[in-house]
């Protein structure tokens, strides 16, 4: 079995409020009694993309001195900066190819993909990645399997993240109709904890950090920025099934 605790879109940027959000967060994840196999930031880890912030991350989520009490897995979102978020949270040389990482754990892997597209708040699965997927699952087997990237694939029914959403995503249904091993898309950007199908597949949305998106019917301000805090488990059991709980921090 695999437990991941899940979070989206902290939007850093050095002021107290992202910052007390965030370390709130961190602070309940961090404290649990029990262990969660991984923590999953699926994207808009910076609000600007800036080497700073993304140095405020990596100190608050224990990327840098060990003190995370299990892994943290990122992959980026439309306000994140490829160079930057690889020098400065990841620790890699800069460069500004897609950044995709796989991680495998004792119930099944977590393929963090990147499914930003520079000077767009639109997102795609390139080539580049496409092929990188197809790779990585080969080199799995049998072993089951979660994509993890920024943009919903399928709409949220919110004219705001629906105004910015993957492109092409008939590409992806077609790749998960060959690869039945992949249990579930694991997804942010949307500020709003949600749950969906797409292709076949569970599509689990994580909520915002940084503010919680507010529906249609809940009002015509966009951002509840006094929410509290939002954050997921995701559980895939060993018959492939993957269960969600959605909690928040106050």
């Amino acid at each position: 079995m695999l437990v991941l605790a899940h979070i989206s879109d902290l939007h850093l940027d050095g002021s107290p409020r992202s910052t007390e959000r965030a370390a709130r967060v961190r602070d309940h994840l961090w404290g649990l009694p029990g262990r969660v196999d991984a923590l999953l930031v699926t994207g808009d880890i910076a609000d600007h993309g800036t080497e700073a912030e993304y140095e405020e991350a990596a100190a608050l989520l224990g990327l840098r001195d060990g003190t995370a009490p299990f892994p943290v897995l990122t992959c980026p979102g439309n306000h994140d900066v490829r160079a930057p978020y690889r020098k400065a949270l990841l620790g890699l040389p800069a460069a500004d190819g897609p950044v995709n990482e796989v991680r495998v754990l004792a119930g099944g892997a977590v393929l963090m993909c990147d499914s930003s597209v520079p000077g767009s708040d639109e997102g795609e699965l390139d080539e580049e990645t496409y092929g990188w997927i197809e790779s990585t699952l080969d080199g799995l087997g049998d072993r089951p399997a979660l994509l993890a990237f920024h943009h919903p694939p399928t709409p949220l029914h919110h004219p705001l993240p629906d105004s910015y959403p993957l492109r092409r995503p008939e590409r992806l249904a077609a790749l998960l109709e060959r690869r039945p091993r992949v249990a579930g898309l694991i997804t942010g950007h949307a500020h709003t904890p949600a749950a969906t199908v797409f292709a076949g597949r569970p599509v689990l949305v994580g909520p915002g950090v940084t503010w919680t998106l507010r529906l249609p019917w809940e009002g015509e301000q966009v951002a509840d920025r006094e929410a509290p805090v939002g954050l997921a488990y995701h559980v895939l059991d060993e018959a492939g099934r993957l269960t969600s709980h959605f909690r928040t921090v106050t």
